[in-house]
């Protein structure tokens, strides 16, 4: 079976830690986006009251984001599509043998 989670961990420790859990389960996947970008696409506004200081240790803005030193897969938001990101997720599934034939 595969799961797909999306956790948010800004911390490369915390990376680590599932990593050394799961070993070679495991793939980090970096969903690479601008702080700007992340603003721009945030429906819930919560950017907006980070910026203003609403929301203290706010991922990306009063808290930092470490970025992955080499994740497994890299999806750039700012060129792709979702769906061009997802395909790229079930590619390197697919070619890790982890996908099923009945699996979406």
């Amino acid at each position: 079976m595969t799961a797909i989670v999306a956790a948010i961990s800004p911390y490369r420790h915390t990376r680590e830690q599932a990593r050394g859990l799961l070993a070679e389960r495991f793939v980090e996947v970096y969903v690479k986006a601008s702080v700007e970008l992340c603003a721009h696409r945030d429906v819930k506004g919560l950017y907006r009251r980070a910026f203003a200081g609403e929301l203290p240790r706010f991922t990306g803005v009063s808290d930092p984001y470490e970025e992955p030193r080499d994740p497994e897969i890299v999806l750039d938001t700012e060129a792709q599509t979702p769906e061009q990101s997802a395909a790229t997720v079930l590619a390197f599934l697919d070619e890790r043998g982890v996908l099923l034939e009945d699996d979406p």
